[in-house]
Parts: C-alpha cells; structure tokens; sequence
C-alpha cells in the first residue's frame, strides 16, 4: 500500500481556519500542555520584534513557527502527533488578542479591530459558512490529554476568554501571561497593534505535514529535531497500543498507563527504562544472545510491533517497576516477602554500585520468572549473591564497561529455562585478584566496601555516606619524610585507607589526621567504621594501609567464595532443565511470549 504525505506551506489564519472542515484534536496518549512563561513570551516577543522590523505590512517577509505533523482520524479530525504544544499556544494567544477586540464596545470599535475580529473568529470556533454566526461552544481545537480538569480548563478559557486568577495550570497561566504582553505592547506602542496582528495572522506560517495514517505520522515525527516536547518511545508505544484496543479497553488502559507513569517516577524511574528492561526479559524468552543491543523503539517496531500487542504487557511492566521500588526505594511492596528480606536487600544495594547497568537485566528476568516460585526468598539471594561474585571478579581483573556483556546475555536465556542457571562466564586469570582487591579499580571501591560492610552488620548502610580516606588526601609533606609523594598518593588509594562514611560526618572529620577522626568513626551507625573509631590504634600510616590492605582481601575473597560454593551447591551441578522448567518454558510459550 502506497503512502501519502501532504506538505503545505501555511499561514496561521489558513492552518487554524482548516479546523472548521476538519477539526484539530490532540489525542489521549499526547503530553499535557506544557509550555513555560519564558516560552511563552519567547513567542510573543519574537512575533512583535519581527511585525516592527520586517512585518506587519503586504511586503514580503514571513516567520516561521515550525514544523506540525498530523494525520486524519477515523472521526474525520486532525489529530496533532507533533507540534501540540505550539498549536494549542497559538489559540491561547489568538484568543487574548479577540478578548482585547470585543472588549470595546461595537459602537467605538475601528475598521481594523472589526476587521481582525471577523479574521480570528473562524479560526477559533465554527461559523455559519452563509450567516457567518460564530458558535462559541464550537472550538476548533479539542484536547483529549490524560488530564480531564486541563482539557475543560482549555475549552472554557476558547469559549468564554475568562480565567481564574488564581488558577496555577499552565493554560491559565499562559493565557493571562498573552493577555498581559498584548496589553503591555498595546499602551507602549499603540501604531503597531494592528500591524502584530496582522503579521501573527498571515506572515507568520507554519509547516503542516498530514499523513495518511497514525504510522506514517508517527515515522514523520520521528525524522524531525522538534523544537517543542518531543514524543518519547513510550509515547509513541502508548499510541500505538492504545489504537489496537477496542472501545471499552481505552479508557481502563489510559487510566492503567497514568497510574504506571506516576508511580515509575515515583520510584525513580520512567515507563520508557521500563520498557527497556523488557527488552531484555523479551530478549531471553526468544534465546536472543547477540551482543548488538537493538535501540528499544526498533526492537518493539520489528514485525509490526508485534511485541507491544502481546497479551499481558501492562501488567508485566507493572511487576518489573515493583523491583525498582525496593532497589531505588527502599519500599516494601504487598505480598511479597522478598521485600523485606534484610539479605536480598543488601545483595541488590550492592549490585546498585556496579559501574554499568549489564547486572539489571538478570535480575529483572530472574525476579520476573521466578518471584511467584516456592523458595523464591532463598533462591534469589543466593543468585544475586553468585552474580555478585562473578560481575565484582570480572570488573576487578578486567574493568571494562563492556567485558560481562556477551556473559550476561548468555545468563539471561539461561534463566529462562532454570531458577539456578548456570554463570558460563569466561574463565579469567584469579591469581592478580587479592592484588587487585587492595589497590582496586575506583569504580569498583563503593561495591567492595558494601561487600565488607555487609558482613558485618544486618542493617543497611545509611542512605548518604561517603568514602572516606583513613589517611587523608591532603597530607603534611613531613609526615612522612623518608617515602615519596608518588608511594603515598598510591597508598592512599589502596582500600586498607578506605572506609564507609555517613556524609555528615566526613564533613565534621575533614581532613584530619587519624587521632583527631577517631571519635567521628566511632559515632558512626556503620560497623567498621565505628569498630576503627574504638580500636585500639592510636597512629595511622603506610604500615597501617598494607595490614588492613590484605586483612580486606582476605575477607572480600572468603566471602566470594563462600557465595559461589553456596550456589554451586544448591544447583546440584544440573546441566539439564527439570520438568517443572521445560513445563514453564511451554507455559510461556503458550502465552505468545517466545
């Protein structure tokens, strides 16, 4: 089937005028109305710089607005995919210039206020092509936006040009910032009032792109470097689910959506990381182990985006953001005891430091296949802990952004198919890691001081802390007379001379020399640095970092290995899935999912 797109240039009187054969909509799954005072009067000060310069008269000279992409529905309306902010900004303007007009009375008005009132009422409400009545519950402009009090706040503002003065919503605000400027510029500079609206009118053109369908808008849009909001992934998702739903699933799913948006922000995420993160789970229910990261609208595009129809999607997202909201915020959600588990929690906090984001998305399949399983509680902290082991190990030796990634998606089809999936990373070189554990890569610092801390105590470290120099940064260049500057910035670094540290303690404790932080140390509620702040030492120096250097290894290694033995014997060396797996990977199969 062929493809049909209309491009036009346009003046603002034409574009808006064309609503009264075909009326311009913005659609459920759009943005709310969003622009800011500044923007706003960015757009009224640049048409009036522009009238007074070159416009305002028949001569040649245009101002261009930009760019709308839009498509005719089904109901016979210009539904705005791209530009919505702009259009409804100009409605808003026209509307407080018509407001000014009328407001003096008939018997005084000028030719030209006549004029511009006759020019602007049909291109914001219907008139009688024969009579030339105005309707003015008729609006041109109808927004369907997730937000019910904005959409009847915009249509009372068209119809009756009258605003609340206290009212905080941005159409309010911008109407009255529009009707503040035109009154501004009209008592400053009377002679150029007709000639503003003259130039806003008919000089200042706009770029209309229609499109035959909702798809080929939406690629138009995507090719664009919009100057407004632009549409994100998950926008366009949300159009192109919410277009494949029949009437009565609309409404529910648009509800659905709003609730999923709020509460991922709440828990520091978006639905459009939440759709990512399924990419993966996706990823590994189809066996997909290339190491190409496919951009996520292009994956769910694959197939006439095929994925994003799949029964259930909602839902699954909604599973996905209740992990986040125990890793990002401590919540504990309903009925699912895992949350409150003081060990997963830790093992996830410690995952939380790892430099990239490769170790999420095996803890997103896992938890997603699994969190309904019996045993779950025990199974998930000895997989987190195995993948701990095996992202610090490697990081250690090889730090990288990229050295898991083939070993990550390798384990992410592995979980599919078992709860305790075989880690078939590659086989490293251990023997440099207690080296590499005492004078450790920075990135990794944070996660091996959580791994200590951890073992140590059963409460979670305190939001803010920081990491601490035993030894300070900043030190007398006589402290230490028989050893080079070069030796002590290298000790310093190593993590003998390191410490979990609540911030606001390190700021009480500075850059003082052992003696004098002892006592901050030992107002701490984290472990080991209280148990440093009570010991016995009373100097800290170059002997001092080695000692605790490979007390530190010591431990961080008998922890690791402890984690991998543990794993190791749950899983019982199974190379082949059980029945109850391979009767989950029909059931997922059944479902449309692989």
């Amino acid at each position: 089937m062929s493809t049909t797109i209309e491009v036009n240039k346009e003046s603002v009187e034409v574009l808006l005028g064309s609503g009264k054969t075909k009326p311009f909509v913005i659609p459920e799954y759009q943005r709310p109305y969003a622009w800011t005072d500044e923007q706003v009067e960015t757009l009224f000060e640049d048409l009036w710089e522009f009238t007074v310069t070159s416009g305002g008269t028949e001569r040649d000279g245009s101002y261009f607005l930009g760019s709308v992409v839009a498509y005719e529905n089904e109901d016979g309306e210009q539904e705005i995919i791209d530009g919505q902010q702009r259009i409804t900004s100009l409605f808003l303007l026209l509307r407080a210039i018509y407001t000014k007009l009328v407001a003096t009375p008939e018997s005084e008005r000028t030719a030209e206020a006549k004029n511009f009132i006759k020019k602007i009422e049909p291109a914001i409400w219907r008139t009688n092509k024969l009579t030339g009545t105005v309707d003015y519950k008729n609006i041109l402009l109808t927004s369907c936006v997730i937000n019910n009090d904005g959409n009847e706040i915009l249509r009372s503002i068209l119809e009756t040009g009258k605003t609340d003065e206290n009212a905080k919503d941005n159409y309010s605000k911008n109407y009255r910032s529009f009707q503040e400027l035109f009154d501004k510029h009209s008592t400053e500079n009377p002679l150029m009032v007709y000639q503003f609206i003259y130039a806003l009118l008919n000089q200042a053109i706009l770029l209309p792109i229609t499109a035959d369908t909702q798809d080929t808008a939406l690629t138009i849009f995507s090719t664009l470097n919009d100057r407004g909001l632009p549409l994100s992934d998950a926008d366009i998702f949300k159009a192109k689910i919410y277009n494949q739903l029949e009437v009565n699933e609309k409404k529910d799913f648009i509800e659905r959506w709003k609730e999923l948006d709020e509460q991922a922000a709440e828990a520091g995420e978006s639905i459009q990381q939440l759709f990512y993160y399924n990419m993966f789970y996706f990823r590994a229910l189809e066996q997909d182990t290339k190491t190409t990261t496919p951009g996520v609208r292009k994956y769910y595009a694959a197939n006439k985006f095929e994925r994003l129809y799949k029964t259930g999607l909602l839902d699954l997202l909604f599973v996905i953001l209740n992990l986040w909201k125990v890793v990002n915020k401590g919540e504990e959600i309903e009925h699912e005891a895992w949350s409150k588990n003081t060990k997963i929690r830790k093992s996830l906090d410690i995952l939380s430091s790892y430099p990239n984001e490769f170790w999420k998305y095996p803890v997103v399949i896992y938890y997603v296949c699994y969190r309904n399983e019996e045993g779950f509680e025990v199974k998930f902290d000895l997989f987190l802990n195995k993948l701990i082991m095996e992202l610090m190990t490697k990081y250690l030796l090889i730090p990288t952004i990229n050295a898991v990634k083939p070993d990550i998606l390798k384990l992410n089809s592995a979980i599919i198919a078992s709860d305790t999936p075989k880690f078939d990373f590659k086989d490293i070189d251990t023997s440099q890691l207690e080296m590499r554990i005492q004078n450790p890569n920075r990135n990794v610092v944070r996660m091996l001081l959580k791994t200590l801390a951890y073992e140590q105590q059963d409460t979670l470290l305190p939001e803010r802390w920081e990491i601490e120099h035993i030894f300070p940064k900043k030190w007398q260049t006589n402290y230490f007379p028989d050893v080079s500057d070069e030796i002590i910035k290298e000790k310093i670094e190593h993590i003998g001379n390191k410490l979990p540290f609540e911030k606001k303690l390190n700021i009480v404790a500075g850059n003082g020399y052992f003696g004098r932080k002892k006592k901050e140390y030992a107002a701490s509620e984290i472990t080991i640095t209280k148990k440093m702040g009570t010991s016995d030492i009373i100097e800290w120096g170059m002997d001092s970092i080695m000692k605790r250097d490979i007390r530190i290894s010591d431990s961080i290694m008998a922890v690791l290995s402890k984690w991998n033995d543990n794993y190791l014997n749950a899983s019982n060396n199974e190379e082949e899935p059980s029945e109850e797996d391979l009767a989950r990977i029909e059931e997922f199969k059944k479902k449309g999912w692989i």
